[in-house]
């Protein structure tokens, strides 16, 4: 199973456009900007959602991964679909929809990590680090990169979070 390493942080205001422009001088591809909605479902055990794209297409994620913050393990499985809602209706025949979380992602590639700027409706700017590991590559690499990357951006441990965007939203309503 693919696993990366991640952290999340929480953005001042100015500080999306000051990381892009970090990002950018460090990737040999421009940026790419994906709308995404993501419907999560209750499951027995991690998370299981279906990211929906602008261009009708969608992915199918479960994945794993500890609540805590600064850098995490994620293990993950993908299934792409081009009838994400076939693919929508019968998941929720059987299973509960916990929520949705819409967003527009910047996605700039640093090297082996997926740096996403993200904008999400109800809950604001947010950076995630997701350092894609390879298959003989160690966790504490994986870390030792994130870490590197967040001193480069100007990351300081009080703007990490600990959940998932869909944890956030269901704390606001509560």
């Amino acid at each position: 199973m693919p696993q990366n390493i991640e952290i999340k942080a929480q953005l001042q205001p100015g500080q999306l456009e000051e990381i892009q422009e970090k990002a950018t001088s460090r990737s040999d591809e421009p940026p790419e900007i994906i709308l995404q909605k993501d419907t999560f479902y209750t499951v027995p055990k991690g998370r299981l959602k279906l990211r929906e794209f602008g261009d009708g297409t969608a992915e199918l994620i479960a994945y794993d991964r500890t609540d805590q913050e600064g850098p995490k393990v994620s293990s993950y499985t993908l299934y792409p679909t081009e009838a994400p809602d076939s693919l929508s209706e019968a998941l929720s025949t059987s299973l509960e929809i916990r929520g949705i979380v819409q967003k527009e992602r910047l996605l700039i590639l640093v090297g082996q990590t997926r740096v996403h700027l993200d904008q999400v409706e109800g809950l604001g700017e947010f950076m995630e680090l997701e350092v894609v590991l390879t298959e003989n590559q160690t966790h504490k690499e994986g870390v030792e990169i994130a870490q590197e990357l967040m001193e480069f951006f100007g990351i300081d441990h009080d703007s990490l979070i600990s959940h998932a965007y869909i944890d956030m939203l269901e704390t606001q309503v509560d």
